[in-house]
């Protein structure tokens, strides 16, 4: 097995960018709601892969290494902030609004008000796509706890998109 290198060069940290900025952007600001919390966690993930990615054993994909970088920056803003589960009022500054569908946007500001183990389940599976291994290597829990809390947190959605009639 090749050695990795105990440094991130930066032209291994504009590669990581180029790849994984657009998705790592996109998760954050979700999760925080806000565009420039967002763009905050982003920035604060990508300064510790640069300073970290000699610690990448390789046990999973590069990209759920730093989604899991991503998501504790997050939570570590959350605390900071003392945000807990509030919402904040004017929903998601998500990176491209205008290319947004209403309803997506509306889906996206519910989502916001899941409790959070379930609204990480829910973005990491729905909007980055990941399948439910990479998301519990990404949380570090057993898959069958993504599992339930993907059920719980659609459940939840199902009752509020009904009760504002946007499903029947």
């Amino acid at each position: 097995m090749a050695k990795r290198k105990m440094e991130c060069s930066e032209e291994e940290l504009r590669r990581i960018v180029t790849e994984h900025g657009s998705q790592i952007l996109r998760l954050c600001v979700a999760y925080l709601g806000d565009r420039q919390l967002g763009e905050d966690a982003a920035q604060e993930t990508f300064f510790s892969v640069y300073e970290k990615y000699g610690t990448f054993a390789g046990n999973s994909s590069e990209l759920t290494w730093i989604l899991r970088i991503a998501i504790n920056k997050c939570r570590n803003i959350m605390r900071k902030k003392h945000f807990g589960f509030e919402v904040l009022q004017y929903g998601l500054s998500l990176p491209e609004p205008a290319q947004m569908e209403y309803q997506e946007s509306m889906l996206l500001e519910k989502i916001e008000k899941l409790p959070q183990m379930e609204r990480e389940a829910i973005l990491l599976y729905y909007y980055q796509e990941l399948d439910i291994k990479e998301i519990s290597a990404c949380c570090g829990v057993m898959e069958a706890t993504i599992r339930q809390r993907l059920k719980r947190g659609r459940d939840r959605l199902k009752i509020v998109l009904e009760r504002e009639g946007f499903c029947g």
